[in-house]
């Protein structure tokens, strides 16, 4: 019998791949999760390929919220198991930022090396076990706050944040190459505002988007508004996705990005610490504020693609 009391030719059961696109966890991390943490028990084929029922995703999205809290994947099975499942998404343990502090440390030291070995060997440990959105929220952006306030105190250099820039453009641009081949949902044509130069943040939203199905074309950095409404009707985009961080505002952002969207038929999107801080003028100006917060970020898209629809 299977675990809900059906037998399981009474289940509808998913293979890893479309699992993983409902969750946004990749299929890696999945199998990590299973093996070594014993946090899903998939069913296998006569082949041994994996099969997930409601139940096995319900769990995984209870995980997910465990992880949106802090908690360290190797504690969130002894979080779970101590309380009825269908309360496990909401329930309050506490906070362990240890795991997140120690791979900070541990990618610091790297980088104040220039080790790329051993940068890459955290960075990949990390997420072997988390999906991408966690190890965006809990380790990549702490470590660019980081690696700006060794810059600011000296303790640090601008050698430093170039090189860990460089690192991850090329780990977060094999990655986004790698996932692009294989999604079929709408498209976005994402890129960062014209005074924006950074776009490591960008790039850490298209893999979300990545993972959540939506096709991505992406434009980079400093991006000019006017360029964008022939980009977005050749692409048959569905929507535009800009990002800027604080220091990416400039005094004419209202009135460039009112000019953007009285040129296109979809709707303009802004993200980033600057659509925060700059709400007013953005609602203002026609655009939709996305804020910083990646999972918020994605249901507000949701909702709005679903209204264009």
């Amino acid at each position: 019998m299977a675990r809900n009391g059906t037998s399981p030719a009474d289940q509808e059961l998913f293979p890893i791949r479309t699992v993983s696109n409902l969750t946004g966890v990749n299929s890696v991390t999945l199998r990590a999760w299973e093996r070594r943490y014993g946090l899903v028990r998939p069913r296998r084929t006569a082949k041994g390929h994996r099969l997930y029922s409601r139940e096995d995703i319900q769990r995984i999205e209870q995980v997910l919220g465990l992880l949106d809290r802090g908690i360290a994947i190797g504690q969130a099975r002894a979080a779970l198991d101590s309380q009825p499942r269908s309360d496990a998404a909401t329930a309050p343990p506490a906070v362990d930022g240890g795991v997140w502090a120690g791979y900070i440390a541990r990618m610091i030291l790297a980088i104040a090396a220039f080790d790329e070995k051993a940068l890459s060997g955290v960075y990949n440990e990390a997420l072997s076990l988390y999906p991408v959105e966690v190890v965006s929220a809990q380790l990549i952006v702490p470590l660019l706050e980081e690696i700006g306030r060794r810059w600011q105190t000296e303790a640090g250099s601008v050698a430093e944040e170039h090189f860990f820039s460089v690192f991850m453009r090329n780990k977060l641009g094999a990655r986004f190459h790698h996932m692009a081949l294989d999604t079929s949902g709408p498209k976005l044509l994402c890129a960062c505002l014209p005074t924006e130069q950074h776009e490591l943040a960008l790039l850490l939203f298209c893999l979300g988007a990545l993972t959540r199905n939506y096709r991505i074309v992406l434009l980079g950095a400093s991006m000019p508004l006017a360029d964008l409404p022939l980009a977005a009707r050749r692409s048959g985009s569905e929507a535009i996705v800009l990002a800027g961080s604080v220091g990416a505002y400039w005094p004419a952002l209202e009135a460039d990005l009112a000019a953007l969207v009285k040129r296109v038929t979809v709707p303009v999107l802004i993200g980033g610490h600057l659509s925060s801080l700059h709400r007013d003028a953005i609602v203002r100006a026609g655009g939709i504020v996305l804020g910083s917060d990646m999972p918020q970020a994605f249901s507000r898209l949701a909702e709005v693609l679903q209204g264009a629809a």
